[in-house]
């Protein structure tokens, strides 16, 4: 199915090998049936039996590095196998639904996200992340903590390390006047945001509290296009969630996405706001 469920892994927690074995296979099925093949198909093309190509997708078996290498090719994955790969291990901070679309955020060329929960783990500041992370629940030990803050911060490095790629965050006023972590929390991580919104391949839009029209009612989503200008979108909730790579699903969420940044504020006027804020704490 072009719409995969990636729930089951343990939300902000340390995910189980055989979460990542489950999420690799996943994202092979999902490019296996956007290239219209099917399992005998590609096993044909990659020069496996079909058990084995059905034991890969459903996370019953270690992919073989040639497997790894021709299915990369065949199915003009981007990179992404490659990169969830070497994922397939246990790697704390990162919950193994979420790695195949942290593969492909790492070579995006777009990166839309709008969010109406918490601040986008991009933008996030230290103090602002560990606030999260010690009120999760079940509860965290410190390991996990750090183990959380860690693969953040390693996130974080694309805003940094990627200049030509365009990244756009739309974040709903009250995200800032919920003060989550306090009122030092808060002033800092409204700097932080500021002084990310300097880049020039970066936009930050407010969704001001009082609003006629929204069109992102529905929830959370992010957007990305990698470099062969191909769209993805991922939506996440409470204890997973959904890649997406059918074109026709993407384009609705594209279309949301491109009414909000009509609703919301332009950017000269959010970043008027994010200084009205800070300066009221």
């Amino acid at each position: 199915m072009e719409v995969q469920d990636m729930t089951g892994g343990t939300g902000s927690g340390e995910p189980e090998a055989t979460d990542s074995l489950k999420t690799f296979g996943a994202v092979v099925k999902a490019f296996r049936e956007r290239a219209g093949l099917t399992q005998e198909g590609l096993a044909l093309l990659v020069r496996f039996s079909p058990q084995t190509v059905a034991s890969i997708e459903q996370g019953r078996r270690l992919p073989p590095p040639d497997f790894i290498e021709r299915a990369e090719e065949v199915l003009d994955a981007f990179g992404v196998l490659r990169a969830a790969a070497r994922h397939l291990g246990r790697k704390p901070g990162i919950a193994a639904w979420f790695r195949q679309w942290a593969a492909l955020e790492e070579r995006a060329i777009s990166l839309y996200t709008y969010e109406c929960r918490l601040i986008p783990g991009l933008l996030q500041t230290e103090a602002y992340a560990r606030a999260l992370f010690t009120e999760q629940l079940p509860p965290l030990d410190d390991q996990q903590i750090e183990a959380q803050w860690a693969a953040r911060a390693e996130r974080q490095r694309l805003l940094r390390e990627r200049p030509n790629t365009a990244y756009s965050f739309i974040l709903e006023e009250h995200l800032f006047l919920r003060r989550t972590g306090g009122v030092e929390v808060t002033r800092a991580l409204i700097e932080h945001v500021l002084e990310t919104a300097e880049a020039r391949n970066v936009e930050i839009q407010i969704m001001p509290l009082e609003r006629k029209t929204h069109a992102g009612l529905d929830g959370p989503m992010q957007l990305l296009e990698t470099p062969a200008n191909t769209w993805f979108a991922y939506n996440e909730g409470q204890r997973g969630g959904l890649f997406i790579s059918d074109p026709k699903e993407v384009s609705v969420l594209q279309m949301r996405y491109a009414r909000m940044r009509s609703q919301a504020l332009s950017l000269d006027d959010s970043l008027s706001l994010l200084k009205q804020m800070r300066g009221a704490l």
